[in-house]
């Protein structure tokens, strides 16, 4: 146990789980602890994460990072959601969007008003009351945070990026925070014998780094926490039983779209992420299912553009350790475990984990009841993400292929089906304070992939027809109004935020 305090802290592995810790880290913490941060220029990162979600500004915000030069020196582009094609059936697309849909009215929440709408009858989409649904379908973007003086919210947005760039812009920031970055491949971690506590690295040209607290940005390797420290890992490849992934660029197609693919294919999906410069492609699928050749030849058939390069086979199991935090060593990103890119939680999850370990800090020591807290709370954000992810699958109509009808005829975690349970009764949501999806989210999952309540919530009838139909236009009206101001996408990078 170290009751000397935290002096130096270290940081094995680069990419965006590196650079992320090590520049919130070094803005937190700088001239309380130094931190030296240990990677080899010979070990490529995954590079996956390339689609974001929102609560990423919160991150570029606390490090003075400037939105519009972020976007630039990444060749991002802006994000409204993510579009899921062909996940309840063959021909099936509903949008994912990050903002609220409708607005809520007499402390009842909009869709309950659509139910009662749809189930007396009217037709119509959820998504015609979504003022993302609609950006996104003429490919519109602006920074608008409401709707003129109506009481709803205007556009919520993350961004798509080129990781790589942005861990070389977190880099930036993080040395000039005083961050000390080190050449060099960790050959041999060093234990003490009394405490089992990791000492000190030694790389392969010999030299020793020292450190008290060490944090393992190794990825799926699990350098330190996995390997040397023995933390098990967790396997939940029964609920999403996806375990490769072929990643490929492609040249720039138009239009520019605000938005994620999510394409269902036969033993998978496929996504689409829209950057300034190019168009990144992979496709995700179960091995069990489909043979590598086979899901290599479908990702290059199905190309928007010319590809850029060769793909690259990633191997992974979703699940997590069982530990994220033991002894002296914090595991954050790919090293703590991985849920697959589907709702793009990756660059999320880094971020939570740098904050729990900011808000866990050791002042003095390390304490059991500090690690015992923050494994709790990772435990907790992880499986509440895991039981999101686990619906999309499940929520199928599809039995044409043996992958579709496995996870939609799977056994599910009660947890996950508790929820549907109480949706499927009468649009109730009763979500998690811990979860990072809102009930927003929550319901555009369930009634895009087909989930019908039996009922609406009664406190939705307080209104009178002549009322809910009121509303419902009036909805409408604000939203296409709104429209009518926004910029194309391309044209609003082009004016503020272009990559040079």
């Amino acid at each position: 146990m170290i009751e000397k305090g935290i002096k130096k802290t270290v940081i094995v592995g680069g990419g965006t789980a590196g650079w992320i810790t090590a520049a919130a880290l070094a803005k937190i913490l700088r001239n309380v602890v130094d931190i030296e941060l240990v990677e080899s220029e010979d070990i490529g990162t995954i590079g996956v994460g390339e689609a974001t979600i929102p609560q990423l500004k919160i991150l570029n915000r606390a490090l003075g990072l400037d939105e519009d030069e972020f976007v630039s020196r990444t060749n991002g582009t802006f994000k409204l959601g993510i579009q899921f094609e062909g996940w309840s059936g063959k021909d099936d697309s509903y949008l994912h969007a990050f903002g609220s849909v409708g607005a809520n009215y007499d402390q009842v929440q909009f869709h309950q008003y659509f139910l009662r709408h749809k189930q007396a009858g009217h037709a119509g989409s959820f998504w015609d009351y979504s003022l993302h649904r609609q950006a996104a379908d003429q490919t519109k973007f602006g920074r608008l945070d409401k709707l003129g003086n109506a009481p709803m919210a205007g556009l919520s947005y993350a961004f798509h990026f080129d990781a790589g760039s942005y861990a070389k812009l977190l880099r930036e920031h993080a040395e000039a925070n005083g961050v000390k970055r080190t050449e060099g491949k960790v050959d041999q971690v060093n234990l003490d014998p009394e405490t089992g506590d990791i000492r000190s690295l030694t790389l392969e040209d010999g030299r020793t780094v020292d450190g008290d607290l060490f944090i393992d940005c190794t990825g799926f390797r699990s350098l330190l926490l996995g390997r040397t420290l023995g933390v098990e890992f967790e396997d939940w490849s029964n609920w999403l039983p996806v375990n490769r992934a072929l990643a490929v660029g492609c040249e720039r197609t138009e239009p520019l779209l605000p938005y994620t693919k999510a394409i269902a294919r036969p033993a998978g999906w496929q996504w689409r992420i829209p950057l300034q410069h190019r168009t990144g492609n992979g496709h995700v699928y179960c091995d069990s299912y489909m043979q590598d050749s086979e899901a290599r030849d479908l990702l290059m058939q199905s190309l928007d553009a010319a590809p850029i390069g060769e793909p690259r086979l990633l191997r992974f199991t979703t699940g997590r350790r069982s530990e994220t935090w033991r002894k002296n060593c914090v595991a954050i990103g790919l090293s703590s475990g991985f849920l697959e890119p589907l709702e793009s939680t990756s660059i999320h999850m880094i971020q939570t984990a740098v904050n729990r370990l900011i808000s866990l800090f050791p002042s003095n020591q390390i304490d059991p009841v500090d690690v015992a807290e923050y494994n709790h709370q990772s435990i907790i954000e992880t499986e509440l993400i895991r039981d999101f992810l686990i619906m999309h699958y499940k929520l199928t109509a599809r039995e044409d292929t043996p992958f579709w009808a496995y996870v939609k005829n799977m056994p599910i975690p009660e947890t996950l089906q508790h929820k549907l349970d109480i949706f499927e009764s009468n649009g109730r949501i009763f979500r998690d304070q811990n979860d990072l999806f809102k009930e927003n989210s929550w319901t555009q999952v369930m009634l895009g992939q087909g989930i019908a309540p039996r009922n609406h919530n009664i406190m939705a009838d307080r209104i009178t027809d002549k009322q809910l139909d009121d509303l419902m236009i009036n909805v409408k009206g604000v939203i296409h109004k709104a429209i009518q101001t926004l910029p194309q996408h391309a044209a609003f990078i082009s004016t503020h935020c272009a990559a040079k």
